[in-house]
C-alpha cells in the first residue's frame, strides 16, 4: 500500500512464514521513518528471490514438477536432513543482505518505534513463540519460514528449535491490541471457504494447508470479537482495552500450495501487481465504509 490515508499511522506489523519476511521488510523502512524505503525493500527482496537465471529457473521447475508427480504416482519421502543445505544457506545470506539486525534491534528500542511481531513454533515443547524487534535476528525469520518438509528446524540462540509459524499464531493478532490500535488490517492469503470437496492429492494438500493456516487466525480474531462485545456491553469500562475494527484484505483467487513454492519471475511480478490492485480496492472500500458510519 504505497499511499496510506493521511489519518493512518502504522503502529505495529505482524506476520508468519512468508508474511513474516514481508512484515519485517516493511517494518525496516517504517522503523527508520521512511515509507519509500519500506516499499523499495519489499520490491528488491522479491526481485532477488525470483528465479531469473537459467539454472535457477530449471531448478524451480524441477521442484514444481516433483510436487506435481505426487498427484499421479507414489513418490519416496525424503527428509530435509538428507538434503544438502546450500538452499538454506543461500536464503540466509539473502536475508543478511537486506537486514542489519544489530541496527534494527537498536532502532526498535526507540520510544514510539513501530512494533514487529513474527511467530514460530518450538518443535520440542510445542510452545508458540513470538519474536519482537528488540530480539530480532536472522534465525527468527528463518524459523518462521522453516517449512518442515523442505527445511531443517532452525535453532534460535537462547530460545529453542523452531518450525514454520503456520503451526502457531498465523499471524500474531491478539497481542497487537495491547498497543491500543483502532484498526486491524488483515491480509488473508488462504481462503476461508472451498467451492467443492477436494479429491485430487494436490487439492487435499491445498485445503489442509489452508485450514491449518486459518485455524489460529480465526481463533485470534474471535478473541478480538469477544473483547469488542464485552466493551459494547459495558463489561470492560475500567480496562485498557478499546474497540478494534477488523478489516480483511482477502484474495479472490486460489493460489494453491504449489504457488507458494514457485519462484518464477513472471508469477511474482503478477502477484505484486495483483496486490497493488487489491490494496487500492481495499482503501477505496474503507473510505466508503467510514463515510457510511458518519
Amino acid at each position: 500500500m504505497e499511499r496510506l490515508p493521511s489519518d493512518t499511522e502504522v503502529v505495529a506489523l505482524s506476520g508468519t512464514s512468508g508474511g513474516a519476511i514481508c512484515a519485517t521488510l516493511a517494518w525496516d523502512g517504517l522503523v527508520r521513518r521512511d515509507r519509500k524505503l519500506a516499499i523499495q525493500k519489499l520490491r528488491e527482496f522479491w526481485d532477488a528471490m525470483a528465479a531469473r537465471e537459467p539454472w535457477d529457473r530449471v531448478f524451480n521447475q524441477y521442484l514444481l514438477g516433483m510436487i506435481e508427480l505426487r498427484d499421479v504416482m507414489g513418490m519416496p519421502e525424503i527428509s530435509p536432513y538428507q538434503l544438502p543445505t546450500w538452499g538454506e544457506e543461500r536464503f540466509r545470506n539473502l536475508l543478511l543482505q537486506y537486514f542489519n539486525f544489530e541496527e534494527l534491534r537498536q532502532l526498535a528500542r526507540r520510544p514510539g518505534a513501530p512494533i514487529i511481531r513474527i511467530s514460530a513454533v518450538e518443535v520440542l515443547s510445542g510452545h508458540f513463540e513470538m519474536f519482537d524487534g528488540e530480539s530480532l535476528c536472522v534465525e527468527c525469520i528463518l524459523a518462521s519460514a522453516a517449512i518442515p518438509e523442505l527445511y531443517r528446524a532452525v535453532s534460535v540462540p537462547d530460545r529453542g528449535i523452531y518450525w514454520d509459524g503456520l503451526f502457531s499464531q498465523n499471524p500474531p493478532i491478539k497481542e497487537l491490541i495491547r498497543h491500543r490500535i483502532d484498526e486491524l488490517w488483515l491480509i488473508q492469503i488462504n481462503s476461508s471457504t472451498c467451492l467443492r470437496i477436494p479429491t485430487e492429492p494436490h487439492e487435499i494438500a491445498d485445503r489442509r494447508n489452508a485450514l491449518a493456516g486459518n485455524l489460529s487466525m480465526e481463533q485470534e480474531l474471535r478473541f478480538i470479537e469477544v473483547i469488542n462485545r464485552a466493551i459494547a456491553e459495558g463489561k470492560l469500562n475500567n480496562s485498557d482495552f478499546r474497540p478494534v475494527r477488523v478489516e480483511r484484505i482477502a484474495l479472490d483467487r486460489d493460489l494453491g500450495y504449489r504457488s507458494k513454492l514457485d519462484r518464477k519471475a513472471e508469477l511474482l511480478d503478477e502477484l505484486r501487481d495483483y496486490g497493488k490492485v487489491k490494496s487500492q480496492q481495499f482503501l477505496r472500500g474503507r473510505e466508503s465504509r467510514i463515510a457510511s458510519r458518519l
